[in-house]
């Protein structure tokens, strides 16, 4: 990977970061009880196992398209994932190779990218009517006239309005029908979640038992759905997440309501059985369970989802 994508990459994962921290307080709220508690020193300790975006199954738009983007940064495409409830499609990607550069020993020096889609086609007419009078604004896959070497257009792409703002009432036949797909249509590109390795951290933290006591202890809303922790079929990965943030949001018709956005998730990558002899502080990246979970994956969707974020316990 040359040093000018490099640069690239970092200035566009940094943007999406930044909008992010200010749009989900409890991404400050943890960092900053973690320096308290001695946990880490510095936010840069945190690494980011991976962050996530949801998108619209529309022929010039989905994964398809968001994909180019990472793609060109050097990023490989990995296992396919079917929701068959929740009617999506996902795909995950890994991060390039830097030879160390934004490396610190066992973290990674990107984050893995996760990129879902609704299959809109599976919606009924109705759903797929109100979501095509939007995605239809955008004529052509936008992806193809990014220039994807300039930092500051990517930048400015991923937090740009795809489509018109949509009406309150558009907003909530979808959210009937389909949560996810409500939340795409007002929030768009916009960064779904960013994930806290919790492997790498001191000793009483470093497992998602001790770092959800942790969190809830701070007073952080976990999603419990399919359980606080989620737990891939062979142990090796296991999941958390807050509940979505609720934010202000103003529609067309000048509707205001408060309405999920984003969220914080949690991963515990255990160590594969064929390294078990490796010293602890010899343990790297490609010696940890890689990749998702469907099951996992499935409940995690759900902080968003009116079932979570309208819950009264933590």
């Amino acid at each position: 990977m040359e040093n000018n994508q490099i640069k690239t990459l970092e200035y566009v994962l940094d943007g999406l970061m930044r909008r992010y921290n200010e749009r989900v307080p409890d991404v400050n709220k943890v960092a900053n009880a973690m320096i308290t508690e001695g946990i880490i020193l510095d936010r840069s300790d945190i690494e980011n196992d991976h962050i996530a975006f949801r998108t619209m199954g529309v022929p010039q738009l989905g994964i398809q398209s968001f994909e180019k983007i990472f793609l060109h940064f050097g990023y490989e495409k990995r296992d396919f994932f079917n929701f068959e409830g929740k009617k999506l499609n996902a795909y995950w990607f890994s991060p390039p190779e830097t030879n160390g550069r934004r490396s610190a020993g066992r973290h990674s020096a990107f984050p893995r990218i996760f990129v879902s889609e609704l299959r809109v086609d599976d919606l009924t007419e109705n759903a797929q009517r109100i979501i095509r009078s939007y995605t239809n604004e955008v004529k052509s896959d936008p992806a193809d006239s990014l220039d994807l070497n300039d930092s500051v257009a990517v930048d400015e792409f991923l937090h740009q309005p795809l489509w018109r703002t949509p009406t309150w009432a558009d907003y909530e036949a979808l959210q009937q029908e389909s949560e996810y797909a409500a939340w795409v249509i007002y929030n768009r590109y916009y960064l779904n979640h960013y994930t806290i390795s919790v492997h790498n951290l001191k000793e009483n933290y470093s497992t998602i038992q001790e770092f959800n006591a942790f969190l809830e202890r701070i007073g952080v809303k976990l999603n419990n759905a399919g359980g606080k922790i989620k737990i891939s079929p062979d142990g090796g990965l296991l999941q958390s997440s807050t509940v979505a943030e609720m934010i202000d949001a103003e529609f067309a018709d000048g509707v205001i309501r408060s309405i999920a956005g984003s969220y914080v998730e949690f991963a515990e990558r255990k160590v594969l059985p064929q390294f078990s002899g490796i010293p602890i502080d010899k343990i790297e990246r490609i010696h940890r369970r890689d990749g998702f979970e469907t099951g996992n994956a499935d409940k995690i969707f759900e902080s968003t989802f009116t079932s979570q974020t309208m819950k009264t316990e933590m």
